[in-house]
């Protein structure tokens, strides 16, 4: 039987969510944060299956670890994957399916949680401290500012809508038709962040997005306004966006993607009183894990069975 590492398992639930019996399955719960540690975890593995980014494979990972012949990644892309140097090592890479209600509904508890200050009046009452300190913000008859008006960003807007919301949209290919058939207004990108009172972002991260919104782009937004990322961080200048909270140019933040992840100890993000931040839980639900890991079981049959599925190119 070949050997098969699943990493990033962080809440050990991989082996009990599918049938792994034609392969000898091992999962790690633990985070790599070195390579030396990595491949000598996995060194003799044959497959290996990694959720979403959370362990990159360079070409260096490729280079140490001789022994593997699939790579299986929870979703149908995935950004940290080195796919020249898994071809060059004769790696096939395949994927899965991955739903995008998981994150949308995020997405919407992050805005929620900002508006209405949840963590602040949750913490006091559970602190016995004061019986209501904040004035919540409106969703009805604002502005809901889309970066990307794709799949997720398609479900947005009707959910924008049906709060009462006005909700414009801008992405780079983005047409008027394709605006409006999803319930929003195509505007420009200083446009939308100028009248936008929460600004949620859901853009592919590749080389014209990767730090869309930076500074200049920061300034634009209105002082008592959110910025939401549950995308990818890096199409967020992280700096300017710990600047502008600091300073109270925007009066929030909330955030599921980071740069680094694990976050580490004492990042500003940890620590900002108007940044509201969740772990990357976005496509972290039951359906999603039990889609993962069913179709990664189906990926490996394929390839042993000598004709691979989902193969990523």
């Amino acid at each position: 039987m070949l050997r098969c590492a699943v990493l990033d398992d962080y809440q050990g639930v991989a082996l009990g969510l599918a049938d792994w019996s034609r392969v000898r399955a091992t999962s790690f719960r633990e985070h790599f944060t070195g390579l030396d540690d990595l491949v000598a975890a996995i060194h003799d593995c044959e497959i290996v299956v990694i959720m979403r980014e959370r362990t990159p494979f360079t070409a260096e990972v490729f280079a140490r670890l001789p022994s593997l012949r699939l790579l299986i990644t929870s979703g149908a892309r995935n950004a940290a994957i080195d796919l020249a140097a898994a071809r060059a090592h004769g790696v096939t890479v395949c994927g899965t399916a991955s739903g995008s209600a998981p994150p949308v509904e995020l997405t919407w508890a992050l805005i929620l949680g900002l508006t209405r200050h949840l963590l602040p009046e949750a913490t006091a009452f559970r602190s016995d401290g004061p019986w209501q300190s904040t004035i919540g913000g409106d969703l009805h008859g604002r502005t809901l500012g889309l970066l990307g008006l794709g799949k997720i960003g398609s479900r947005m807007a009707v959910i924008g809508r049906a709060f009462g919301m006005d909700v414009v949209a801008w992405s780079e290919h983005l047409t008027e038709e394709r605006a409006l058939e999803c319930g929003a207004r195509l505007v420009s990108k200083d446009a939308l962040l100028a009248e936008s009172d929460v600004v949620s972002v859901h853009l592919v991260l590749s080389d014209r997005t990767r730090g869309l919104v930076g500074e200049r782009e920061l300034s634009l937004m209105k002082p008592a306004a959110y910025l939401v990322n549950t995308s990818r961080a890096a199409i967020v200048d992280q700096d300017a966006l710990v600047s502008a909270l600091r300073a109270g140019r925007i009066a929030g933040a909330g955030l599921d993607v980071f740069e680094v992840e694990p976050l580490p100890a004492g990042h500003a993000f940890r620590t900002l009183p108007n940044v509201l931040a969740t772990p990357h839980l976005g496509y972290v639900t039951e359906l999603n894990y039990r889609t993962y890991f069913r179709e990664a079981v189906e990926d490996i049959d394929a390839f042993l069975a000598g004709a691979p599925i989902r193969v990523i190119p």
